[in-house]
């Protein structure tokens, strides 16, 4: 199934790239998005943890120049140890916080570069346009085919 929901979210991801010119976070982030569609609190954290990884980049710039795949190598770098240190540390401190975890290890750093590229707001916008266009697709592709 993991298979099947890949392949139709790289295919929509790939479409709605081409068409509008909008980068949804990258490729495959609204692929592992949209696996995660009825946990929203796994996603929230998700958001978070690529803002806290934008917000440490642009700090950064200010001492260091960082342009093309430094840039890109850094901010994956610091995506994924915040959303380490999230997961670890929070745990310890209230029993919720295992709900607001990161999904993977370099998604907040792919959200991040998109950002940092085309802005938030568009990244945001197109990222919940892919990301539930993958999961109804996939509901009704299961619907149809899987039952």
């Amino acid at each position: 199934m993991i298979q099947i929901n890949t392949l139709v979210g790289l295919t929509l991801s790939l479409f709605f790239t081409e068409w509008f010119g909008l980068y949804p976070g990258g490729i495959i982030v609204p692929v592992y998005l949209s696996l995660y569609v009825e946990q929203p609190l796994r996603i929230v954290g998700t958001l978070f943890i690529s803002l806290a990884t934008l917000l440490l980049y642009r700090w950064l710039c200010r001492y260091v120049i960082l342009y093309g795949r430094r840039r890109f190598i850094l901010l994956i770098l610091i995506g994924s140890i915040l959303n380490f240190s999230w997961t670890f540390f929070s745990g310890a401190l209230f029993a919720e916080a295992l709900r607001l975890q990161g999904i993977g290890w370099v998604i907040p750093g792919l959200m991040a570069n998109a950002y940092e590229r085309q802005g938030i707001g568009k990244t945001l916008l197109a990222m919940a346009v892919v990301t539930l266009s993958i999961f109804f697709s996939i509901r009704i592709v299961t619907l149809f085919f899987f039952t």
